[in-house]
C-alpha cells in the first residue's frame, strides 16, 4: 500500500472497509478456524515461522495483520506508524541490504521469544514490516487459545531486548544513547515513594498519564526507568515519533517534558526538598521560578528568556534532542547517527565526534554546540559559547557572593536553627535568598567550593536574565535585611543594570 509523503495516511485513506468486511464475515475470534480454518479466511502459516502469524495472505497489500482481525483498535493505530512502513522505507532508501531486513520485518528481534522465526526463517512477504509480534512474540498460541495465553510485551530496555532489538547501533543508537542518560537511572528511594513515582518510576508515570495498557512489568515491584515506552506509545499516537504528548508545541502545560521537569520551583518548607529546587526547568523557561526579593518586580511576560519564547517552538526538545550525523574526518564516510537521546544540549564528544555521557571541559573542542546554532538561533558555535561564558560568568560570580553573605547570616546554612531552617514555620529573607542560590546551581555536581560556569549552566541556559535578576536581587535583599554588605557587588550601582539587561524594572 503506497502512502503519501510524510509517513501517514491521508484522511479516508486507511483501508477500514477491508478490516470491517473481515470482521463481519469471520466467525468468533476464539475459534481457531478464523485464522487457520477452511473457507475464505484459510491461512497456512509456514511451519518454520515458529508461530509468527504476520499479515493475512488475502489482505497483505492492505496491511491487515492477523492479530488485527480481533485487535481492531491497535491495528488502526499501528497502521499510521513508521513501523508499518518499515519494509517500504528500506526498499526506498537506495541502500537496502540483507543484513538490514531483520529490523524491517516481523521476527524474533525485540520479541520476548528468542527462537528465530517469521521473516528470518521464511523470507515470506507476509512478515514484511514491524508488526505486533515483534513486541508481543509469536501469536500462534494466543490465536489458538486466547483465554489461556496473554502475549504481553515488555517495556524493559536493554541492548538487543525490546526496543533495543533494533533501535541500537550506528544507524539507530537510541538505546545506546538513552542508557547513558539520566532517564536510564532509577533513583531507588524516589521510585519507592508514592508522591515521587509519577516521575521516578516508569510504571508510575504511565499511571499518572492515564495509560491503561497492560505489559509485563506493570505490576512488578521492581521499578522501570523512564524507558522508551513511557514517552513513546508503541501502538501509535497523533504526535510525531509516537510520543504520548507533543513536544513541538508552545504550551508549557501540554508539553511532554514539562510533565516531570516542572516540580518545585519556589521555596516550600513543607516539602521534602524544603529550600532546594527540584526539576525547575519549565519554571525557569517561563520566568516564574524562584523567590522574588522585595524591591524587584518581575513581569512573567518580560522574564521569559528567548529559549522559552515564541522563537523556540519546540521548547525543551529543540535543544535537548538534537539529531546529527557524524562522518569520518578523513574519508567523509558515514560513521554514526546521533539521535539526541542523551538529552544533553551541549554533550561531551569523543575523538570521533560522537556524543557521550559524563563531564568534560567547557570548550568547542570537548563539546558539541550544534543544538545552539540550529534553526538560525545562535550564529556560530564560538558565539554560543561566548554568550554562555558571559552570562554564566556573571551568575556564578554573583552566586558565590550571595553564598558568602548567607554564611555570615547563618554559618550553619540550612542546618537546624538559625535564619535558614526549613523546619521553622517562619519564612525569612535568608531562606528565600538561599533558595535562589540553590536554583542558580541546581545542576552543580561535586563538593568543590568554587562555582564555575558549568555549575550554573542549567539555570543560565534556561533563563539567564531571570536567574541573574533573582541572584542580584537576593544579594541586595540580604544586605538590606541583615546589614551584611556583599563583597564585589554594589547594589546601588549594579542592581539597576542587572534589571535593565533583563528588561525588568525595579519597584518604586
Amino acid at each position: 500500500m503506497k502512502k503519501p509523503a510524510g509517513g501517514r495516511d491521508e484522511p479516508g485513506r486507511r483501508p477500514v472497509w477491508l478490516l470491517l468486511s473481515v470482521l463481519s464475515l469471520s466467525p468468533s475470534c476464539t475459534d481457531r478456524e478464523t485464522i487457520f480454518g477452511e473457507g475464505p479466511f484459510f491461512e497456512r502459516i509456514p511451519a518454520e515461522a515458529a508461530g509468527y502469524l504476520g499479515y493475512s495472505t488475502e489482505l497483505r497489500e492492505a496491511q491487515q495483520t492477523l492479530c488485527g482481525q480481533c485487535h481492531a483498535t491497535e491495528q488502526s493505530e499501528w497502521i499510521d506508524t513508521h513501523h508499518a512502513e518499515a519494509w517500504e522505507d528500506l526498499q526506498a532508501s537506495g541502500s537496502a541490504q540483507a543484513f538490514c531486513e531483520p529490523c524491517h520485518t516481523t521476527n524474533q528481534r525485540g520479541s520476548p521469544s528468542d527462537v528465530p522465526g517469521g521473516f528470518v526463517t521464511t523470507g515470506d512477504p507476509r512478515y514484511y514490516d514491524v508488526q505486533c509480534e515483534n513486541c508481543h512474540g509469536p501469536g500462534d498460541a494466543h490465536a489458538s487459545s486466547p483465554g489461556a495465553t496473554q502475549p504481553l510485551a515488555s517495556l524493559a530496555v536493554a541492548e538487543g531486548v525490546g526496543c533495543g532489538g533494533c533501535h541500537e547501533g550506528s544507524h539507530q543508537p537510541f538505546v545506546d544513547e538513552w542508557s547513558q542518560s539520566r532517564h536510564a537511572d532509577i533513583v531507588g528511594f524516589a521510585a519507592a515513594r508514592e508522591e515521587c513515582a509519577g516521575c521516578h518510576r516508569g510504571q508510575g508515570a504511565l499511571i499518572a498519564w492515564g495509560v491503561q495498557a497492560d505489559y509485563l512489568e506493570r505490576d512488578s515491584p521492581d521499578p522501570l526507568a523512564t524507558v522508551c515506552g513511557v514517552c513513546h506509545d508503541p501502538h501509535g499516537s497523533p504526535y510525531d515519533a509516537q510520543l504520548r504528548f507533543p513536544v513541538k508545541i508552545r504550551s508549557f502545560e501540554t508539553h511532554l517534558c514539562s510533565r516531570c521537569h516542572d516540580r518545585q520551583t519556589s521555596p516550600d518548607p513543607g516539602s521534602s526538598r524544603g529550600l532546594a529546587p527540584h526539576s525547575p526547568e519549565t519554571g525557569l523557561l517561563k520566568g516564574t521560578a524562584g523567590w522574588i526579593p522585595t524591591g524587584v518586580e518581575i513581569d512573567e511576560r518580560v522574564a521569559q528568556s528567548t529559549h522559552g519564547s515564541e522563537r523556540n517552538e519546540a521548547l525543551c526538545a529543540r535543544c535537548h534532542v538534537e539529531n546529527f550525523t557524524v562522518s569520518d574526518s578523513l574519508t567523509g564516510a558515514f560513521e554514526f547517527t546521533s539521535t539526541g537521546h542523551l538529552f544533553l544540549a551541549i554533550p561531551c564528544v569523543d575523538e570521533e565526534g560522537r556524543p557521550i555521557g559524563g563531564d568534560c571541559e567547557l570548550s568547542t573542542e570537548a563539546r558539541r554546540f550544534d543544538a545552539c546554532t540550529g534553526s538560525g538561533c545562535h550564529g556560530s558555535v564560538d558565539g554560543a559559547l561566548f554568550v554562555l561564558n558571559r552570562a554564566g560568568g556573571r551568575i556564578s560570580d554573583q552566586a558565590l557572593i550571595l553564598l558568602r553573605q548567607l554564611e555570615v547570616v547563618d554559618p550553619n546554612l540550612d542546618g537546624p536553627g538559625g535564619e535558614i531552617d526549613a523546619s521553622d514555620p517562619t519564612f525569612t529573607v535568608a531562606e528565600g535568598a538561599f533558595f535562589n542560590y540553590n536554583l542558580s546551581i541546581f545542576q552543580k555536581s561535586g563538593e568543590q567550593p568554587e562555582i564555575t560556569v558549568l555549575d550554573v549552566a542549567g539555570s543560565t541556559t534556561h533563563n539567564p536574565f531571570h536567574m541573574e535578576a533573582l541572584v542580584a536581587g537576593s544579594i541586595c535583599a540580604v544586605e538590606d535585611r541583615y546589614g551584611v554588605a556583599p563583597v564585589g557587588f554594589n547594589c546601588d550601582a549594579e542592581l539597576s543594570a542587572v534589571l535593565e539587561r533583563a528588561g525588568m524594572l525595579s519597584m518604586p
